[in-house]
């Protein structure tokens, strides 16, 4: 009973990969169609080996990118203190957001501490903005739970809600696989909570 247990569980998690993969595929093989008034630039880990966490820096390069190429006006970071560092996220990416060139308006939600909280406490940042269209900027294998996370939270009816997917892959190999399981069990959570 066990064996089959384990081989259905690895089963699952692989189609669940899957499904992310292809996803996040389609969105980087799509980008957004129509121009909005922000970016939502979810958090991640700050800093990674003392440096700047290349998959936080690849989000807030592909919504620097968006506003350069005059598609979003307004750039909204979203992350709280980091355990790991006891950096605030949002600090850290307006900063790289600076130091990449961009010299636009910036609004920062610093209290959030998962994707979901991303979307709850960055929603009235928009509203008082007067944000009607937002596009919503993570890394591919993070976009299927958050638009899952978008649509049953109601983010997705209180905005024009587009995804884009940051262009670099950021991780090596083995952080990759780690980071691949983590978001398995991500989106089993979230299912399991019925954040969905």
């Amino acid at each position: 009973m066990g064996l089959v247990l384990a081989v259905l569980g690895l089963v699952s998690g692989g189609a669940i990969h899957v499904m992310v993969t292809r996803h996040g595929a389609h969105v980087l093989a799509n980008p957004p169609a129509q121009d909005a008034d922000a970016a939502l630039v979810l958090g991640n880990r700050a800093f990674l080996d003392g440096a700047p966490n290349p998959c936080l820096a690849s989000r807030v390069d592909a919504a620097v990118a968006l506003a350069q190429a005059g598609r979003v006006k307004l750039l909204v970071m979203s992350g709280g203190v980091d355990h790991e560092d006891g950096r605030i996220e949002a600090e850290a990416m307006e900063g790289l957001a600076r130091a990449a060139g961009y010299t636009g308006p910036v609004l920062r939600e610093s209290a959030s501490q998962s994707t979901r909280e991303n979307l709850r406490l960055s929603r009235p940042l928009l509203e008082a903005a007067g944000v009607r269209r937002v596009i919503v900027v993570t890394e591919p294998s993070h976009l299927w739970r958050t638009r899952q996370l978008a649509r049953g939270s109601g983010f997705e009816s209180a905005f024009d809600v587009q995804y884009a997917a940051a262009l670099a892959p950021c991780r090596r190999w083995d952080r990759a696989a780690r980071a691949s399981l983590r978001e398995v069990a991500a989106v089993v959570n979230n299912a399991l909570r019925g954040d969905y």
